[in-house]
């Protein structure tokens, strides 16, 4: 999902479980998993739909505080 659509359904009041994970393709960079309710899921993507990649966690952590995300299960 992008991050304007992730933006514009927290400002609505939808919620979804964010988990920040290592990347599995280089687990020296972390991609973000939104998990809603009845299973459904959805990382974060650039404009061409790539998922989203960050070498720092702290430029992750600021994009999700840009999209007014709270909180985050960080897994390591």
């Amino acid at each position: 999902m992008k991050r304007e659509d992730l933006k514009s359904r927290y400002a609505s009041g939808v919620l979804f479980d964010t988990h920040v994970m290592p990347n599995p393709s280089n687990p020296a960079e972390w991609i973000v998993l939104f998990k809603k309710d009845a299973g459904r899921s959805y990382f974060l993507v650039d404009a061409d739909e790539a998922i989203e990649s960050f070498a720092q966690l702290d430029t992750l952590i600021d994009v999700l505080k840009s999209i007014g995300i709270k909180s985050a299960e960080i897994h390591c």
